[in-house]
């Protein structure tokens, strides 16, 4: 028999093998408590992702209740402009009657109309203000809603600080926030780019068509070569006025090579894909 040693410890060997045999059989036992009560195996990484699930539920239904304030509050905005614009209108309106009315005193028959106007366009003026503000106005105050927004607003930065989602899941979400302002941004875009032309196309034909008129007005007969001369003078200062301010030249090249760049791109693609 062999002799043991001093420095053996045989009850730490023994509560490691015990620590061993639990942990070889603790997966058969949770299996057979699973099959016993036919319920799925609750994972901790299942458990983590409900969690984030109820936060992620949590956040959204806090962002709904914020935007359905900020709508409240941009209708409070705007009945508060109308009824500030119709309040203007029928105090300058007010005004105006008054002013008529001590200048024509001495002829009831000048003012008497233009007073009437008046008193009727101040009744409309006061009438439509208070029907909107009654058709229009949310139940809260604006700065019950200032108020309302701003601790939604801190409610979403303390969940959002709370919550640490996976980094997947960020760009996920991300992904799916960024699109709709994207959108956004490219209908605003579209919107003021057609205003901005239309009124430049206006300005550039405006100003040719001033420089045309002025030529024709000479006080002379008019023959067809003049008539041909201005008509050719307004078509090519018209000309160079849209080729100058739009750049065709500019985007043609530029599109020409944003074409080449992602055909490149796409043929270079499948090369690297076959070379690996």
């Amino acid at each position: 028999m062999a002799e043991r040693s001093l420095d053996d410890d045989a009850p730490s060997r023994i509560r490691a093998a015990d620590e061993r045999i639990y942990q070889g059989m603790a997966p058969d036992l949770n299996q057979e408590s699973a099959d016993s009560d036919n319920t799925p195996d609750a994972q901790p990484g299942d458990a983590a992702l409900l969690d984030s699930a109820d936060q992620l539920a949590e956040v959204r239904d806090i962002r709904r209740n914020l935007g359905r304030i900020e709508r409240d509050l941009i209708r409070a905005r705007s009945v508060a402009r109308v009824r500030g614009t119709a309040l203007m209108i029928a105090g300058l309106t007010l005004l105006a009657g008054v002013g008529w009315t001590v200048w024509t005193w001495q002829t009831p028959s000048r003012f008497l109309g233009p007073d009437i106007f008046c008193g009727v366009l101040i009744g409309l003026c006061i009438g439509g203000a208070v029907a909107d503000a009654r058709w229009r106005s949310p139940a809260d105050s604006r700065a019950v809603l200032e108020d309302r927004i701003e601790i939604g607003r801190e409610a979403v930065r303390i969940v959002n600080a709370l919550r640490q989602p996976p980094l997947n899941e960020r760009r996920s979400l991300y992904r799916e926030d960024v699109a709709g302002v994207i959108e956004q941004h490219r209908a605003d875009s579209r919107k003021y780019r057609l205003v901005h032309n239309a009124l430049q196309n206006l300005i550039m034909t405006g100003s040719a068509a001033t420089t045309t008129v002025a030529a024709l007005d000479t006080g002379g007969k008019l023959t067809w070569q003049n008539v041909t001369i201005v008509a050719i003078g307004f078509a090519v200062t018209l000309a160079a006025a849209f080729t100058g301010y739009y750049k065709y030249r500019e985007r043609s090249y530029f599109l020409l090579q944003t074409a080449d760049a992602i055909e490149e791109e796409a043929n270079a693609k499948p090369a690297a894909e076959g070379e690996g």
